[in-house]
């Protein structure tokens, strides 16, 4: 049976399989995923209350992780010191604190699993460069052409993120005076199964047809922004890479490193990743000195027991424990994750290795201090209508999705959901594990 929080109204298919596979592949084929041999046939579909919930919750965790870090010491350097990072692992910051610290939260992606008792955020993406946005922005386009009366009615509603944020964008344009001029700064070598420019265009285009002169920009060519006549310049922009990517492909941050000094702000700034390190989150978990009932509530409510791993007491279900004797005893009902990670790379599940790995790697953890333990999540499943390739009919399947609400200026940027068609469960990733992914609408 589906989790309650699903609702249980479903969307049938719009149309014939074979028509579904063309106009999905048609929209999505060159964002830069691998190939999908089974996709989804409808949206995913939510109690309008559910898919609000979402946003809301968000918005005030979101809050809190930036108050966190901005309170654990007055500087940067400060900062990054209680969290035993370096400029290795945040090089680009801005010379302006105040800019870093009032843009930090602007573009933000969760990832949450509803549990038996309802959502729970595992961890927060807080940078320019965490993927969704475009492919959800393309599914969107999808069962809008599917799914659209003639008179132009959906049977669902929505948040495109592109508009959210354009709308950020924006709201940055005018609070800096600045001319509505944006680099997009990414590169297509960072897509995995493409050379394709389109992942980048689809959005560029967008942008231009709504009053912004927009470009993209590869890292060679970052020079161009600032290095010109002041008509030319650009001094806006969204940084859609992260450091570690660009190191995997031997890229360098320098011409970044020049933007930023030449007068190109380039969302989100680096302190929007301090934002999302997951020691942050186990600090809110295990709470500040400043925060209220009301944000203890919250935290309980909807994050699940995450600590930072060093060999020191705790509480846990209102008990004080020995943290590393209770990390390495209750093996199967913990995750370890590094503060530092993306694309699930940096996540053990503590079920799928053995009692000896696991002490191994906790006893190592706890004194580097680099991570957190955090409460396994058994995530909820709801039904999905889905096409296989060659197959004459959509079938339906039950899959536990996580889902990523984007919230960019704090305004809801759409619910983008990724699962496996399996019905397995664990560390759901598409470039590192292969999961599929689909819009999320509220009826």
């Amino acid at each position: 049976m589906p989790h309650p929080w699903f609702g249980e109204l479903r969307l049938p298919p719009a149309a014939p399989a074979d028509q579904i596979r063309e106009t999905v592949r048609s929209k999505i084929g060159d964002v830069g995923d691998a190939p999908q041999t089974v996709l989804p046939a409808v949206p995913f579909t939510l109690p309008r209350t559910s898919y609000a919930e979402l946003f809301r919750v968000t918005r005030s965790l979101l809050d809190l992780l930036r108050r966190t870090v901005l309170e654990i010491a007055p500087t940067t350097q400060g900062r990054m010191a209680v969290l035993g990072a370096t400029e290795h692992d945040y090089p680009l910051f801005l010379d302006d604190s105040g800019l870093e610290e009032r843009y930090a939260d602007c573009m933000a992606r969760p990832d949450i699993v509803i549990g038996p008792n309802g959502p729970r955020v595992l961890e927060f993406n807080v940078s320019g460069g965490f993927g969704g946005p475009v492919q959800l922005h393309c599914l969107y386009e999808v069962w809008r052409e599917l799914h659209e009366t003639p008179d132009g009615r959906l049977p669902y509603s929505f948040h495109d993120p592109f508009a959210s944020r354009a709308a950020l964008f924006s709201d940055v344009c005018d609070e800096l005076a600045l001319p509505p001029k944006l680099a997009w700064v990414g590169t297509v070598r960072d897509l995995k199964h493409t050379d394709s420019t389109y992942y980048f265009d689809v959005e560029i285009d967008y942008l231009n047809q709504r009053g912004f002169s927009a470009r993209h920009f590869e890292p060679e060519e970052l020079d161009q922004v600032w290095d010109g006549p002041p008509g030319l310049r650009y001094p806006l922009g969204l940084r859609h890479f992260t450091v570690s990517e660009w190191d995997e492909l031997g890229i360098s941050t320098e011409p970044v490193r020049r933007a930023l000094k030449n007068g190109c702000l380039l969302l989100a700034p680096q302190t929007a990743e301090l934002v999302a390190n997951k020691l942050v989150m186990g600090m809110v978990s295990e709470g500040r000195p400043w925060m209220s009932s009301a944000d203890r509530s919250l935290v309980d409510t909807y994050l699940p027991w995450t600590r930072i791993l060093t060999d020191r007491r705790t509480t846990h279900a209102g008990k004080s424990v020995d943290l590393l004797a209770h990390a390495i005893r209750y093996r199967e009902d913990l995750v370890l994750k590094r503060g530092i990670g993306l694309r699930g790379q940096q996540v053990l599940l503590g079920k799928d290795i053995s009692t000896e790995q696991w002490r191994h790697l906790v006893e190592r953890a706890a004194a580097a201090g680099d991570c957190v333990v955090q409460e396994y999540v058994h995530a909820q499943s709801c039904p999905l209508f889905v096409v296989d390739n060659g197959a004459e009919q959509p079938r339906e399947v039950d899959v536990a999705p996580v889902l990523s609400p984007f919230l960019f200026g704090g305004r809801p940027g759409g619910l983008w959901a990724r699962f496996f068609t399996t019905g397995a469960v664990g560390i759901v990733s598409m470039h590192g594990h292969g999961a599929s992914d689909n819009a999320v609408v509220a009826v």
